[in-house]
């Protein structure tokens, strides 16, 4: 680290310590050459994920949508919150771990509608009907033979 008074790139860590949210680090420097002391910190560099929308706009990643849409579809169902949170966790983490810098909405939902299918089925369905926009009984019927045969495929494997 570079001295900010005499630019000497000498300096040594006095002490080291986690700002108050822990989000990062101060450290508390001195210049070998000058001996004045000064403060750095250091944080985590967070990418932005940008989210690309199905007519092509971009908006940067909310982690409450998913929240929100994934609450909505288990509403009046057996699902604790601690649940639907782990699930939200799992998806912003894998996001995050792509290291990509955009990422598909429709990717994102595809993600949901996976961890809703294993989280409860009824709620699976109702998401699936709002985000595939079903048009009439036959596309919502046809969802669940498809939900019903990939359960007994599962089945038949174990």
């Amino acid at each position: 680290m570079r001295c900010p008074f005499c630019e000497n790139e000498d300096t040594k860590v006095i002490d080291s310590r986690h700002t108050e949210e822990g989000h990062a680090i101060r450290r508390r420097r001195e210049c070998e050459k000058c001996g004045k002391r000064f403060t750095t910190y250091e944080k985590i560099e967070e990418i932005i994920l940008m989210v690309i929308k199905k007519d092509g706009s971009r908006e940067a990643f909310d982690r409450s949508k998913i929240m929100n849409g994934i609450i909505k579809a288990c509403e009046k169902r057996p699902v604790p919150l601690s649940e639907i949170e782990k699930v939200v966790d799992d998806i912003e983490r894998g996001l995050n771990n792509m290291m990509e810098k955009e990422v598909k909405s429709t990717f994102i939902g595809e993600l949901i509608m996976d961890n809703l299918k294993e989280l409860d089925e009824v709620a699976y369905v109702r998401f699936a009907s709002v985000y595939r926009q079903f048009t009439d009984i036959n596309t919502f019927v046809a969802e669940i033979e498809n939900l019903l045969g990939s359960k007994k495929k599962k089945g038949s494997q174990n």
